[in-house]
């Protein structure tokens, strides 16, 4: 594996969605998130970090030391179980478990990178917090949830076809946004880094991630989403050269389609100002 990271990072990711539902809330019938007092989109952080997971697990084929820790259906216990074996013969418990830690980070990409609660009872390899961070994201504009009935000529039961008389039509509804771009900030801190070895081949991983990842998630719910820009800021320390809050005042988005309700990301002009001395900016996409 390659040397630690020694920068801090902050980033600037835009991505859009159209006519879909970029991140479904449970609570509230599956549709899109949104703020209530302003109608903006939202998407949460774990929206993306599992975007992320899948990415990695998709490329590196749960080759060591980029295996995925939170996978979809795994048993979280059941993951920690190697780490736990490997430390066996350390009879301390707070030994075992700091061992246990640094196994998970060694051997799993996304406790590393994000971190991870693993202090149960059970295979008990304590907390890491991971030097990758998501806020969460917010579209542009307003966006407008919609939902549209859709219908499968089909039914799952013969009792079902029997009740609707030979009627074979399932009624159903999809719910989705015309359009919307979402601006969504990222934190990558040097120090935790070297607390969990997240290193440079890592942060090249998880760039390449953010690029690519919605390309490898497509689904009817989701539509066509993709990222749209990516722009970064490297300071030259570990603590960094500047506040963050004041490097993302840097990206303004102005829309240059008039009252025309926005339908693409063409309908935007994105612009960086000037950085700070000790920061440099990188635009990736």
């Amino acid at each position: 594996m390659s040397t630690q990271i020694t920068n801090r990072y902050e980033f600037v990711l835009f991505f859009d969605v159209k006519n879909g539902n970029p991140n479904g809330d449970p609570d509230g019938g599956n549709m899109p998130r949104i703020d209530p007092e302003t109608g903006h989109g939202i998407t949460t952080d774990v929206c993306l970090k599992r975007k992320v997971r899948n990415y990695v697990e998709l490329v590196k084929k749960e080759q060591t030391p980029f295996n995925i820790y939170v996978k979809e259906k795994a048993i979280l216990t059941e993951r920690r179980k190697p780490a736990y074996e490997a430390v066996e013969d350390e009879n301390e418990k707070s030994v075992k478990i700091s061992k246990a830690r640094r196994w998970m980070c060694k051997n799993f990409f996304d406790v590393r990178t994000f971190g991870a609660v693993m202090s149960t009872k059970e295979n008990n390899c304590g907390q890491v917090r991971g030097p990758v961070q998501f806020a969460f994201s917010r579209s542009i504009d307003p966006v407008v949830p919609l939902e549209a009935s859709i219908t499968r000529m089909a039914v799952e039961t013969r009792k079902e076809a029997d009740s609707q008389g030979g009627d074979n039509r399932t009624m159903g509804r999809k719910t989705y946004i015309p359009y919307g771009l979402y601006r969504v900030h990222g934190f990558i801190s040097a120090p935790l880094a070297t607390q969990t070895g997240f290193s440079e081949e890592d942060l090249q991983l998880f760039w390449e991630s953010l690029q690519n990842m919605f390309d490898h998630d497509r689904s009817a719910a989701r539509g066509e989403m993709a990222a749209q820009k990516l722009i970064v800021f490297k300071h030259d320390s570990e603590l960094g050269n500047a506040q963050a809050h004041k490097l993302f005042d840097l990206v303004r988005v102005d829309k240059n389609c008039g009252e025309v309700p926005p339908r693409s990301f063409a309908d935007y002009n994105v612009t960086v100002g000037a950085t700070p001395a000790g920061v440099e900016l990188i635009e990736m996409l």
